[in-house]
């Protein structure tokens, strides 16, 4: 079983502010992979869903591709 990104790099908070990360888990229409996907525990899928929501308000990300 593949292990979850962020369990892997001891990181118990996701920085909205770290686009560069962010942008692995977002497909090329800006949608947000599921877990299954992402291979994410679920605490950290939710916590990386509250950063790139973050992100999108903020305009460091789009919310569609145009």
């Amino acid at each position: 079983m593949i292990q979850c990104y962020f369990c892997l790099q001891n990181k118990k908070e996701i920085d909205y502010k770290d686009v560069d990360t962010l942008k692995r888990f977002i497909s090329s229409q800006m949608k947000i992979y599921p877990r299954r996907k992402t291979n994410l525990c679920a605490k950290h899928q939710r916590l990386l869903k509250k950063a790139i929501k973050r992100a999108r308000v903020l305009g460091l990300l789009p919310f569609v591709n145009d």
